[in-house]
């Protein structure tokens, strides 16, 4: 009433008293820790419990069990409960294990509840993260590890394998083409440019008195180079019917027909590897938006469970 009058009489404005203001934080760093310390360790029993139950894990026999689709949309739909169950016991215990704000406004009570959530939840994906993080950074490791001493070891007998391996891909079409589609950039490369030194010093008579696994690694060399550029050239169509006709003795038509077949059957492995690789991506993409999804449902969840811990907190204080 005094500051009141004043005001009337002086025209001044009344000088109000200062608010306290409190000097410790309004975040409760202890219940926030161990409630993304539960949430961290619910997600990795569920994601583990997920994996063992056959959600993440597709059937490799024709027919049988769950399709790549089906495991994708399992996989999504776990994914979801995962974050449902873990964000929410970390939010709730978050919210019933902090401190009670006395003499603040409902509202600010509840965005400090959300917000005790919403970081419960961060921090508890930063530790999964890292958890996933290092185990697969120790699986690589152990992986390279394991390489190189099967190297090593193999070391001694890699120009035989090497040229045991271009038989292989020589003898059967199909072999020809998934190296082609399989092969690294530098593979690719090597490919090519032996392709060129075969072209090179490609005799113009065909004999049979070169060994058989020499011509069945240039056949390979020369349908996995048909294969990278689109198609065989006319010039190697009728070197591989010449040598295939020299090699078997049977007629250049038969040759002809084996040599185009041989081509036709690399060109739908190459077309099979190539949709197959489209299939992965997709589904890569795929789970890259359920994981993102599944995770603004695990921080809405959080900060809905605080706010509710938070309230079961202060009606038993």
């Amino acid at each position: 009433m005094e500051t009141l009058t004043a005001h009337r009489t002086t025209g001044l404005d009344p000088i109000l008293p200062a608010t306290p203001e409190s000097s410790v934080s309004a975040v409760t760093w202890p219940a926030i820790f161990g409630g993304a310390i539960v949430a961290a360790a619910a997600s990795i029993v569920l994601v583990a419990l997920g994996s063992g139950l056959g959600l993440a894990s597709v059937s490799p026999w024709r027919d049988t069990g769950a399709s790549a689709t089906g495991v994708a949309w399992m996989a999504a739909a776990w994914l979801i409960v995962v974050q449902w169950l873990s964000a929410g016991l970390g939010g709730y215990l978050a919210g019933r294990l902090r401190t009670k704000w006395a003499n603040t406004h409902t509202h600010e009570v509840f965005f400090r509840d959300t917000a005790h959530g919403f970081i419960t939840w961060a921090l508890g994906t930063v530790i999964v993260a890292g958890v996933l993080a290092s185990a697969v950074g120790s699986a690589i490791s152990g992986g390279v590890h394991a390489a190189a001493a099967v190297g090593a070891g193999a070391a001694a007998g890699a120009g035989g394998a090497a040229a045991t391996q271009a038989a292989n891909q020589g003898a059967g079409a199909s072999g020809a083409g998934a190296s082609g589609v399989g092969a690294s950039p530098i593979q690719a490369t090597s490919a090519l440019a032996t392709y060129d030194m075969d072209l090179l010093f490609r005799s113009s008579q065909t004999t049979s008195t070169a060994p058989t696994t020499d011509a069945r690694a240039e056949a390979a060399r020369i349908l996995a180079n048909g294969v990278a550029t689109g198609d065989v050239p006319t010039t190697d169509r009728s070197y591989l019917a010449e040598l295939v006709a020299s090699r078997t003795g049977i007629s250049a038509e038969e040759a002809q027909k084996r040599v185009d077949n041989a081509i036709a059957q690399a060109k739908a492995a190459d077309l099979k590897a190539r949709d197959l690789a489209d299939k992965a991506r997709k589904a890569a993409a795929e789970t890259s938006i359920f994981t993102a999804l599944s995770m603004l449902v695990g921080a809405f969840i959080a900060c809905i469970a605080a706010a509710l811990g938070g309230q079961r907190r202060d009606l038993h204080a």
